[in-house]
């Protein structure tokens, strides 16, 4: 029995849906203020794993055509790895976890692990709509086909990115400077108490000469259910320390009869612009949104 062979137009139809989906992954590598991933082994990581992802979407509709089914066990194959490197990403995180200013939490490790399994879903699932695309055209001019599949991977991207995009801490709450105040061992910010472990005249002076606070204020009373939660405010926390890291103390404490959150760290880098907009664009964290009307914004609303 003669096997059929892979044409050329097919061969081009493959490397467009790669690159697409390359591409897909490609964009999603920002390099934020939250520094992950990290430079240039993360990136290195990411790309190669969504080089994959294209790849694996880019077979399964020559597969089909040329009747080779087998290949699509691959399909199951690489969603089977992307899990695994999911639970190495967590293990991995875990692991470099208390060397940290401040710690993630297992809440937002978890978070960040999802994430980086989604996105290699993101480079498949592009370069899949692209290569059906260009097979359901089949133009006999090819860059017709081409130019179809990559408006078509194109519109699929900015869906699922926009589908997958969350929320900050700044959509649900107000953020500003607050004042710092020290009496006796007891440490307050904007009249919210803190911490009482400022118990020597050198941790006193360090926290009221160096050190810098904010309140974070939540719009609706409902989104204090989000911001309350523990492994969110240990979130928000890791990112201030990770911005302009800790040269003593850190602290964040919640107001019980309020809501409102305050925080409070010495800086090496004493940067307050930075330090609200570092606060307010912490991600909520996908294990507190059990509500999605608890999650609608003011601007969502209207």
């Amino acid at each position: 029995m003669k096997e059929e062979i892979i044409s050329q137009q097919q061969l081009i139809f493959i490397g467009t849906a790669v690159v697409m989906g390359s591409l897909a992954r490609i964009l999603t590598i920002i390099q934020d203020y939250r520094q992950y991933p990290s430079y240039p082994n993360g990136y290195l990581l990411n790309l190669v794993s969504g080089i994959v992802a294209a790849g694996l979407g880019a077979v399964v509709v020559p597969a089909f055509i040329t009747k080779n089914y087998s290949a699509i066990t691959f399909l199951t194959l690489g969603i089977q790895h992307f899990r695994d490197i999911r639970k190495l990403e967590k293990e991995s995180l875990k692991d470099v976890d208390t060397t940290e200013y401040a710690k993630r939490g297992n809440a937002y490790i978890d978070g960040i692990s999802k994430t980086y399994e989604a996105r290699n879903y993101f480079a498949l699932l592009v370069s899949l709509t692209t290569g059906i695309t260009m097979h359901a055209v089949n133009s006999p001019i090819i860059w017709v086909n081409i130019i179809v599949g990559v408006i078509a991977g194109t519109i699929t991207f900015l869906i699922l990115r926009r589908f997958s995009k969350g929320h900050n801490v700044g959509d649900l709450a107000e953020v500003k400077i607050g004042k710092i105040e020290v009496r006796n061992s007891e440490l307050y910010v904007d009249n919210i108490f803190v911490t009482n472990l400022l118990g020597t005249d050198n941790s006193r002076k360090l926290v009221q000469s160096e050190g810098i606070g904010a309140v974070i204020i939540p719009k609706k009373e409902h989104f204090r259910i989000t911001l309350d939660n523990y492994g969110q405010r240990q979130a928000i926390l890791f990112e201030v320390c990770r911005r302009l890291g800790v040269k003593r103390y850190n602290f964040i404490r919640k107001q019980f009869s309020t809501g409102k959150i305050a925080l409070a760290i010495v800086p090496i880098i004493r940067d307050e612009g930075a330090f609200v907009d570092t606060i307010k664009q912490t991600p909520i964290l996908e294990n507190v949104k059990k509500n999605p009307e608890l999650m609608k914004s003011p601007l969502e609303d209207k």
